[in-house]
């Protein structure tokens, strides 16, 4: 592995891109979770996947345009589908979660379609669903460094009138918090799915901005290590599934997932023997003072 990072720019991309992955999905998938709205990320990672068969549609018929990175095609398609998403959420006061599967529907509708006219299924298709090491250029890693700094900037601008906003919305409105904020808060979720795509793929990629915050709910009381214990998680599945996706020659995005789930189901299993552990402790209190 060390001798691959020294030797193999693409390694070094791969591990730099992951870390940084590690960090921001997770930080995002908080305010997400606690908003419920985790299967935004689904949709928006399906609108992405559009966005980015669109961009190799362009290239495919226009060549002289093969200089654009499809990546930024993903980030547009996944901004507008945020935006949609937030309109029809208020569209559908109601009904706010009807949202979702519309968009999510629009951009398999989409990808299907532009997969087809740029030639079907390759290996960069491939990579883009579930996650390649090898996948991770210069350029992304680029994008990748631009949408962390943006994000941090803004959870630490913002971070208050976030939490507001996540825990109660109609107190946010009466309180006077802009809307803007939430709109803006929309459009840093569509990047930092667009960004995870690389090295976890797209069809997993909301595994990893919400199994970190799921893991994290059943151990932590505040919101804050909420947040720093699933950013920790975050950071060692995507590091942890990298390099046993580099030894095992197979995609990283469901090695990541595994460890995920894996840690999940240790979680559970320790806390309900830990339950069950303090039941049988209080029983024999009871026939000891009985």
């Amino acid at each position: 592995m060390i001798d691959a990072l020294m030797n193999f720019d693409f390694m070094r991309y791969s591990l730099i891109s992951g870390v940084l992955i590690g960090l921001i999905a997770p930080l995002i998938g908080a305010f997400i979770v606690v908003r419920r709205l985790s299967l935004i990320a689904d949709a928006l990672s399906h609108v992405t996947l559009g966005g980015i068969s669109f961009g190799m549609f362009v290239v495919t018929v226009f060549p002289i345009l093969t200089f654009i990175n499809p990546m930024w095609f993903g980030i547009l398609f996944a901004i507008i589908g945020a935006l949609l998403i937030e309109n029809l959420r208020t569209s559908y006061s109601n009904y706010q979660e009807i949202a979702i599967p519309i968009i999510m529907s629009a951009g398999i509708a989409l990808s299907a379609i532009f997969i087809s006219l740029a030639d079907g299924f390759n290996q960069e298709i491939v990579g883009l669903l579930f996650g390649s090491i090898s996948a991770v250029t210069k350029s992304d890693l680029t994008t990748i460094i631009i949408i962390v700094v943006i994000v941090l900037i803004f959870i630490l601008s913002l971070y208050k009138e976030m939490f507001i906003l996540s825990f109660d919305e109609e107190y946010s409105k009466v309180i006077g918090i802009p809307k803007w904020i939430q709109f803006l808060f929309i459009i840093i979720v569509a990047m930092v799915i667009s960004a995870s795509m690389r090295v976890v793929g797209i069809l997993l990629v909301s595994a990893l901005i919400t199994l970190p915050v799921a893991i994290s709910m059943r151990i932590t009381k505040g919101f804050k290590q909420l947040i720093i214990l699933s950013v920790i998680i975050g950071e060692f599945s995507v590091v942890g599934g990298l390099v046993l996706a580099f030894y095992m020659n197979i995609s990283p995005g469901g090695v990541i997932v595994v460890l995920l789930v894996l840690i999940l189901a240790i979680t559970m299993i320790y806390q309900k023997f830990k339950v069950s552990s303090m039941k049988g402790d209080v029983k024999n209190e009871n026939r000891r003072s009985n």
